[in-house]
């Protein structure tokens, strides 16, 4: 019995140590877990930073596209490998692209403090010319190198040969703050489609722009009844400079000679949105600023002088029709634009290839080889001693959307633009003694083939585009889309014309001027989140 004792005061005596030592080891008691909490105040998808009164929502999406018979993505191929039509034209061209977007917003004694960034990843392929030093063989352009390198002349380095590249873009960077807008965001001149009535094309003409974010300072009133009121003044260079062409200078519509910038384009904007839609009516001045004439001293020095400053304008109205009898949610967007010295706010960066030119095509002139349409569009020209002479555009472009069911909707859009230069212009380019377009001066009577041809210059241009595009919409953020789209430019020169492109495969011969069409399509899978 005694012994049955010893053992039971034994055990529990272990017990009580074993506890005792299991108690020691226990940890403090930890701190409670702040848990991510949502953020109701800003719409879905905002969540409180943890320990913070900031709001973040995170965005983006994944997008494919492959596109038929341009060396771009969607921006049109009316110049360069994509305006030859040749074999250098891409049959295809293929990209993928992830884009992030950062939204803050804190709520303070002055109204919400926002900052938006949005970034993209980019990988295109891009396209093959001439390899001018090495004839017969060819160089790839990359869009992210600065150089073009072939494996003739680099058998070891590591891009030659390459077929793509990759791209970091940043399309927005700016905060908001008691009215002001200071950063990088689409300007505040477009419509809020800016150049989207209804398309996935980039290279629409007729308004709009800088839907890749401008370097701006804006001030935004709001009156509370959907009406607003700003003025900005925007980064002009480089979205929005077409070119101070310098025709002394040589070269086909002479040569762009910018100087350092001076002002930024001032913008004002006054938007109406309401249930029925949105109308917005827009402003722009541009100082068109100018380096140094060419001249005996020393083309392009202090000696030679400059012209004066001229300030360009830019006008636009928009309008948007929502709701339309043909269906729910279906809409018209519109909108004209006209502008003096400031080109880039009807035919806008995405669409610059229309802005300069080069689309051969065939032709049944047995005197020419083929036949092309050169033509371009700048802010201003000038000669050497003289002022500098704006062009004239005007334009327009819109789109009818419709929604055929809740999965289904297309989109049929349209645009135009003219460009018109004045009669001093005109004769600078055109008359005797006159360069580039006019293969210095041998036009407009040019031999062709022996046969004198008789044709008209004038540097004026039209640029017509229609496209039709069908979204599939199989679930909700996922879309499939095709976008077809026609382009024609309509220029006023004729006759013939002696010029070569051998980066693009084009021997040096004679051309007829004539109008030129050209057709893309457009593949999409798109997916946001």
């Amino acid at each position: 019995m005694k012994v049955i004792m010893n053992l039971a005061i034994g055990s529990a005596a272990s017990l009580v140590a074993l506890g005792g030592a299991q108690a020691a080891d226990l940890p403090m008691k930890a701190k409670a877990v702040e848990y991510v909490k949502i953020c109701s105040l800003y719409g879905a998808g905002f969540w409180y930073i943890p320990g913070t009164d900031t709001c973040l929502k995170l965005g983006g999406y994944l997008r494919a596209d492959v596109l038929a018979n341009t060396n771009t993505d969607n921006v049109g191929n009316v110049s360069g490998q994509g305006g030859a039509k040749n074999r250098f034209t891409n049959a295809y061209t293929w990209r993928s692209r992830e884009d992030l977007s950062i939204d803050t917003r804190t709520a303070t004694e002055y109204g919400v403090v926002r900052t938006y960034a949005d970034v993209v990843f980019t990988w295109t392929t891009d396209s093959y010319g001439n390899n001018l030093a090495v004839p017969g063989s060819t160089v790839y352009s990359p869009i992210g190198g600065s150089a073009l390198v072939s494996p003739a002349q680099a058998p070891n380095n590591a891009n030659a040969g390459a077929v793509a590249y990759g791209t970091l873009g940043v399309y927005a960077a700016f905060l908001q703050f008691a009215g002001f807008t200071i950063g990088k965001a689409t300007s505040q001149f477009s419509a809020p489609w800016a150049n989207y009535p209804g398309n996935n094309f980039d290279g629409l003409v007729g308004g709009g722009g800088a839907v890749t974010g401008v370097n701006q300072f804006s001030y935004t009133w709001d009156f509370g009844t959907g009406t607003s009121v700003t003025v900005s003044a925007q980064d002009q260079a480089p979205y929005y400079q077409a070119g101070v062409q310098n025709l002394s200078a040589g070269g086909a519509f002479g040569a762009s000679d910018y100087a350092g910038t001076a002002a930024p384009d001032l913008v004002a904007m006054v938007r109406v949105d309401q249930a029925w839609g949105v109308f917005q009516a827009s402003v722009a001045a541009h100082d068109n600023h100018a380096a140094y004439y060419s001249c005996s001293a020393g083309g392009g020095t202090e000696p030679c002088g400059h012209p004066n400053d001229v300030w360009g304008y830019a006008g636009q109205l928009a309008l948007s029709i929502k709701n339309i009898p043909t269906g729910a949610g279906d809409s018209i967007n519109i909108q004209g634009v006209y502008t003096d010295g400031a080109t880039r706010y009807n035919i806008q960066d995405l669409a610059l290839a229309y802005g300069a030119a080069t689309l051969f095509g065939g032709t049944n002139n047995p005197f020419a080889y083929q036949s092309v349409a050169l033509n371009a569009a700048p802010d201003t020209v000038f000669v050497t001693g003289g002022s500098q002479h704006t062009i004239k555009t005007f334009g327009m472009n819109g789109a009818f959307n419709h929604n055929w069911d809740p999965y289904w909707s297309s989109s049929l859009y349209g645009a135009y633009a003219a460009v018109r230069y004045d009669n001093f212009s005109k004769l600078a380019i055109c008359g005797a003694g006159g360069n580039g377009v006019l293969s210095g001066g041998t036009f407009p009577t040019v031999s062709a083939g022996g046969v004198a041809g008789a044709g008209a210059c004038n540097p004026d241009y039209n640029i017509a585009q229609l496209g039709f595009i069908t979204r599939w919409t199989p679930i909700k953020n996922l879309t499939f889309s095709g976008d077809f789209t026609w382009s024609h430019i309509d220029q006023k020169n004729s006759g013939y014309i002696t010029t070569a492109s051998a980066s693009v495969g084009k021997p040096a011969a004679t051309y007829e001027l004539k109008d030129q069409s050209n057709v893309l399509l457009m593949l999409r899978a798109q997916r946001n989140w």
